[in-house]
């Protein structure tokens, strides 16, 4: 049965004030908590996160390798290359016929007895007294020697600390680098000089901050602990149609490079699916794994499931205990492609065909592990409705997706997420009543992509700036998926780094943007079991829970007005048994904005209360959470349809 709804202003888009033309006269809002009429039990996984190959999400976001195309993917000295060749560039040369990895090698070619040569690559961000590890795969003849690899913060001869080898070694060969930053800078350069005689071979470099967690940097690790979200959806996105997972496994310095499919630049491969799921341990969170159906065969998603749930003893548990992982992997939730609807995605088709291949790709995926719960391609209209009708016997959850850009005025801009969930939820529970095939099915949602998206670029490819009108808008989003609670069974925040992400970057330093504020803000302190708030609260979005224990009430409220408003609250069906917290999210503007190493001007700050007022003081441009010791006046069931693992 449907959950309970809070009536919500939604005029016309040109008929939403800007912060700056607010309306002289507010309307009085008021609100009443009925505590004894409550929704399902909201889901952990509606504050699940998603993570792409794209842009400075992993690659210089999440992973603390310092290096760009490490493995040589574009010719050294070349438009595209961050390398470039010191010295005499004509003792450069490619070697394409017997590469280390991928199609080409660099070599350095014998000289005229005086002339040394060598590749650079420079904007590394260096802090002064850190430690720097790394490795450096080579090859050389006789004579090629010594080898010089410095890592460099300066001008002066001084500003370097230098590994020398004195003969490169006759076969393939990783050595150890070790490097002292004397100075933080973000203008680092790594060089690597060969002497003039023999040729020398360089296969590929890694460089990383000693500090590094298994190759993870260790804020984004604490920023992501902090955010606490219960799964993970993983490798994409667009990226996952032209993606073969084979070329994420084995040892890192082999896998090749490949031209990003989707998106711009170059794949590395150094995060594949160990990494992955190495992650997600290190976060205490679950994975969440997208197959490739568009590019991509029916045989090889099942492979894929093999290579992480099955146990050794079986060809492909072997592969992966012989790289390193003998347990099993045990990837519970599968996301059966991504966005195939679209003319963008690779390898698009028809609908009706692609139906077909779902159906055949999740058969194939059930045998190799019948354990496992898939998550099929959904899209309001059309698209979904054949999908529900051919396919529902081979889906546990349906995905949508969403995304909203700006619009003026902060209440219309903060409304616009809110209202696209609550769409997508009047969308399902017309198919509840309209597509016979759905019988006997609780079909739920992941919204497994979500966010707002416009604005630059200023964090790398798609690395836009959030701000606090944007948290608002977020908290907005949360409140209605919880009015919703029997539709959402999922929902992944896109992305977590950088890339329209909630945390931002440099080289050097990381930060929660507003919207990973709030996105932690009710992870933390919000409730598990939604309650009906009902009366005129607009223009405040107020929402209310029980903890689980029915111990504590919450109630949280958004402000999108530039006016302090006051909230007479009524509760009925609870008792207020003590005091709680206050948790307070606001900045001093709409456009207010944190950044990684300089401005916060989005705060949270917590304090005591000694009782819950009867009227709440709601600061401007605010959310606002209430914990309050409570106790039921009536008897208040747990709603009958809850499933919180969702199993079939």
């Amino acid at each position: 049965m449907p959950s309970f709804t809070t009536p919500t202003a939604t005029p016309a888009v040109d008929a939403r004030p800007s912060v700056d033309s607010a309306p002289t006269r507010t309307p009085r809002p008021e609100a009443v908590i009925q505590a004894t009429s409550t929704g399902e039990p909201i889901s952990p996984y509606i504050y699940g996160q998603f993570i792409e190959h794209l842009g400075r999400c992993i690659y210089g976001g999440i992973w603390a390798e310092m290096l760009e195309d490490r493995k040589f993917f574009y010719v050294p000295g070349s438009e595209e290359s961050p390398w470039r060749v010191l010295g005499d560039t004509t003792r450069l040369v490619m070697d394409t016929r017997t590469p280390y990895v991928g199609d080409q090698t660099p070599v350095l070619t014998p000289g005229d007895g005086a002339s040394t040569a060598g590749l650079v690559q420079g904007e590394l961000g260096l802090k002064g007294g850190m430690g720097y590890e790394g490795r450096i795969v080579l090859r050389g003849e006789t004579g090629s020697g010594p080898v010089r690899i410095a890592l460099i913060w300066g001008e002066e001869p001084s500003d370097r600390d230098m590994v020398t080898i004195e003969q490169a070694p006759s076969d393939w060969e990783t050595i150890p680098l070790r490097f002292v930053a004397g100075a933080s800078t973000d203008e680092g350069r790594l060089e690597i000089t060969g002497a003039a005689n023999g040729r020398l071979r360089i296969g590929t470099l890694s460089l990383m901050p000693q500090d590094n967690v298994e190759g993870f940097r260790p804020d984004v690790l604490a920023l992501l602990r902090e955010l606490d979200a219960p799964v993970y959806r993983w490798p994409g996105g667009n990226f996952v149609s032209g993606y073969n997972w084979r070329d994420g496994i084995g040892d890192p310095d082999r896998r090749p490079p490949r031209k990003n499919p989707a998106w711009r630049g170059v794949e590395h491969n150094d995060v594949g699916i160990h990494e992955f799921i190495r992650l997600c341990e290190l976060i205490d969170t679950e994975p969440y794994v997208t197959v490739n159906t568009g590019l991509g065969s029916v045989e090889m998603a099942a492979e894929e499931v093999a290579y992480c749930n099955s146990p050794t003893g079986t060809p492909l548990g072997d592969q992966r205990a012989a790289n390193g992982s003998p347990t099993p992997f045990a990837v519970k939730w599968w996301a059966i492609g991504n966005e195939m609807y679209g003319s963008w995605q690779l390898g698009n088709m028809p609908l009706e065909e692609y139906a077909r291949k779902h159906n055949r790709t999740v058969d194939a995926m059930r045998t190799v592990d019948p354990a496992i719960q898939v998550v099929a391609v959904g899209s309001v209209g059309r698209w979904d409705e054949l999908m529900l009708a051919e396919c529902i016997d081979h889906m546990d959850l349906l995905s949508e997706h969403f995304y909203v850009q700006e619009r003026p005025g902060v209440l219309g801009h903060s409304a616009w997420a809110a209202e696209q969930v609550r769409r997508i939820a009047d969308a399902h529970r017309r198919y509840r009543e309209e597509i016979g095939a759905l019988a006997g099915h609780d079909l739920r949602i992941a919204m497994d992509e979500w966010n707002y998206w416009y604005g630059p670029h200023l964090y790398g490819e798609l690395g836009t700036r959030y701000y606090l009108k944007d948290a608002l808008g977020i908290a907005r989003g949360f409140h209605e998926y919880y009015r919703n609670s029997d539709i959402y069974f999922m929902a992944n925040y896109a992305q977590t780094v950088n890339v329209i992400g909630a945390i931002k970057t440099t080289k050097t330093e990381a930060a929660f943007d507003a919207t990973g504020l709030v996105l932690r803000l009710y992870r933390q302190h919000y409730g598990e079991i939604p309650v009906e708030v009902v009366g005129a609260p607009e223009p405040l979005d107020v929402a209310a829970a029980w903890t689980a224990a029915r111990d504590t009430l919450v109630v949280a409220v958004v402000n999108p007005t530039a006016e302090m408003l006051r909230l007479p609250l009524q509760i009925e069906g609870a008792r207020l048994t003590g005091g709680g917290r206050q948790v307070l999210l606001t900045g001093p503007e709409p456009r207010a904005y944190n950044e990684p190493g300089g401005r916060t001007d989005v705060t949270t700050a917590g304090t005591a209360l000694r009782r819950l007022p009867a009227r709440l003081r709601l600061p401007p441009l605010s959310v606002t959470i209430y914990r309050v010791a409570a106790e039921p006046t009536d008897a208040a069931p747990v709603s009958s349809n809850s499933n919180p693992d969702n199993s079939r």
